[in-house]
């Protein structure tokens, strides 16, 4: 029985995952919770090699590309979440492997298959899946942010991503109209959390 709580941040590009995240992480702290927050690709080897992707995906095959998903999240999950959760700490999460099975199984693989090839890693207590028109997502991306779309931000790719995470049963998950002002989707988010600790309390007595 793991002692921490695991949440996973999720969504297409554009979305506010990691200014939500943060949020959160602030408000679970002032709360006297032992926070971590992290995300995917991590900064390690493999996830580097990820990053490259990003300016040059037809590098690697998407066979390659998966195995560098997995292999990146294998050292993520032995390195950082599971002791965290050992010691009882929440880990926030930016992207998880549900990131990788909207993303990958939009340029082709199954997504099934991709859940199975993640057997190893824990499943989190909660994926929040922040949802947004991709055509609003990729304008935010543009200009908010100023940045050139990247080979995973397409439009088009985006529209398929967007589907795939409506598509996931999973019962951890929870989905947040993330097309409101920040404070809107932080207050959603913090009552699911909210909830989840609650229930968790309950549990324990």
């Amino acid at each position: 029985m793991k002692k921490g709580l695991l949440i996973a941040f999720e969504g297409i590009d554009g979305t506010g995952k990691s200014t939500q995240l943060e949020l959160l992480a602030e408000y679970l702290r002032t709360k006297g919770h032992d926070v971590i927050t992290t995300r995917e690709p991590t900064d390690g080897p493999y996830g580097m090699k990820i990053r490259a992707l990003y300016t040059d995906r037809g590098s690697h095959s998407l066979e390659e590309e998966l195995n560098l998903f997995v292999e990146d999240r294998r050292q993520h999950v032995r390195d950082l979440i599971e002791p965290a959760l050992e010691q009882g700490k929440i880990v926030l999460t930016d992207r998880y492997y549900f990131s990788t099975a909207a993303y990958q199984g939009a340029a082709g693989s199954d997504p099934e298959a991709i859940f199975a090839a993640n057997s190893f890693a824990p499943e989190p207590d909660l994926v929040l899946i922040l949802e947004m028109d991709p055509e609003k997502s990729v304008a935010r991306i543009r200009d908010l942010r100023g940045e050139v779309l990247n080979d995973f931000e397409q439009l088009d790719q985006l529209r398929r991503v967007a589907a795939l995470f409506t598509s996931f049963p999973h019962l951890c998950i929870t989905r947040i109209d993330a097309d409101r002002p920040l404070d809107q989707v932080q207050d959603d988010i913090r009552h699911v959390v909210r909830n989840l600790l609650d229930n968790r309390a309950d549990d324990e007595h």
